[in-house]
């Protein structure tokens, strides 16, 4: 009996220790997940194609937020504190999965296989001719009718120790008319310096056209009724790709000196926006000797005191002025989303390159690792 009474304590514990176990399986995707170590939570968004969607959210040791959905892995709000304190979201986006399943132009999301636009929706790669779906009007855009905006990522927490998110996607080997089984995994990374981190990683079996990147969309005074017409914007590229009337690059890389394109030196983005058809929606060239991080735009607003700051291993921007949103859509403020109310600015190979042998490559072929980073970082000017 005295020694049943000695082994009491220690079956007890045992007991506590299966039963602390059996809480953590049971677990499911219909709950909410906590990860105090990454500063990243999950909760249920819904189902797409068979899948959960969820939705996470990153917050870093300044309270700063960033959510990401596995839907198409796009950003759907970074709330972040203006000038006076007051928080708001400075991307474009909305709070529940129906919207986004709405079709909207690419808010927040990741684009591929091949970001911006390929002309006659056709290239030819050893010999070989590709066909591609026709989704903007006779070319080919952001990947085709279902591209990776429109899929549903598998997702994980990342184990570091800052909150990140790590996406992955196959892509299958004559996906909307590519060659070669792609795998691509993306890592999104919210840093204690209010830096949001993207980094793409992607391999083939087949050669095959790449071009990642972000179309998230940017209005830094955190409300989707004023225009980002008087933000002020800096771009360190001394050319940019001239366009016909389909958007596509008629192959010239061309000085902006003494143009509408020149933002060398920081100017308001509506300053000669009237003299650009359309507005802006070009690619610009960016100014690098090599492929290494560097900063290459700042876009600032006076009215909250943000400036953010891209940096990125790419050689090209486009930079896009937000010409068709036509208030169809409302964001997550309430608001609707009007012509010239939000921003781009994408990172990425030239448009149309493989069409055109004198633009950098953007041909994966197997063996390779394609590797690109971009960072968009956020500076508050406080009031004193």
């Amino acid at each position: 009996m005295k020694r049943l009474i000695c082994y009491l304590p220690i079956l007890l514990l045992f007991m506590i220790v299966l039963s602390s176990c059996g809480n953590n399986t049971n677990n499911t995707d219909n709950t909410t997940t906590d990860s105090t170590k990454t500063g990243v939570t999950q909760k249920d968004w819904g189902e797409f194609d068979g899948k959960k969607v969820s939705l996470f959210t990153l917050t870093n040791k300044n309270g700063v937020q960033v959510k990401i959905t596995n839907y198409g892995g796009a950003v759907t709000s970074w709330i972040t504190p203006d000038k006076n304190g007051n928080k708001s979201s400075i991307i474009i986006g909305f709070d529940s999965l129906q919207s986004y399943l709405r079709k909207p132009p690419y808010f927040g999301a990741l684009i591929g296989r091949y970001g911006n636009r390929i002309g006659n929706a056709k290239f030819t790669l050893d010999g070989k001719a590709y066909q591609l779906a026709a989704n903007d009007g006779k070319n080919s855009l952001h990947g085709g009718n279902k591209g990776f905006d429109k899929v549903v990522w598998d997702a994980s927490i990342a184990d570091t120790s800052t909150p990140a998110l790590t996406l992955h996607y196959m892509s299958k080997d004559g996906e909307e008319g590519y060659s070669g089984n792609l795998h691509v995994t993306v890592q999104y990374t919210l840093t204690d310096n209010d830096e949001l981190k993207i980094e793409y990683n992607a391999e083939t079996d087949k050669p095959t056209p790449v071009n990642l990147t972000n179309h998230s969309y940017f209005n830094l005074t955190g409300d989707a009724s004023n225009t980002i017409l008087n933000h002020t914007l800096m771009i360190d590229a001394d050319n940019y790709t001239p366009v016909d009337s389909t958007l596509i690059p008629t192959g010239e890389i061309k000085s902006v000196k003494r143009t509408p394109f020149d933002f060398t030196a920081p100017q308001k983005i509506g300053s000669h926006i009237d003299s650009v058809k359309g507005g802006y929606d070009h690619n610009w060239v960016l100014n690098r000797k090599d492929s290494s991080l560097k900063l290459v735009a700042v876009l600032s607003d006076s009215l909250s005191g943000r400036k953010l700051e891209v940096y990125t291993t790419e050689p090209g921007l486009q930079f896009y002025t937000g010409n068709f949103l036509d208030g169809k859509f409302i964001n997550h403020d309430g608001k609707p989303i009007n012509q010239h109310t939000a921003l781009c600015m994408e990172t990425q190979h030239f448009p149309n390159s493989p069409n055109q042998p004198k633009f950098p490559s953007t041909i994966l072929k197997p063996g390779e690792k394609y590797h690109t980073v971009t960072i968009y970082k956020v500076i508050v000017n406080r009031q004193t």
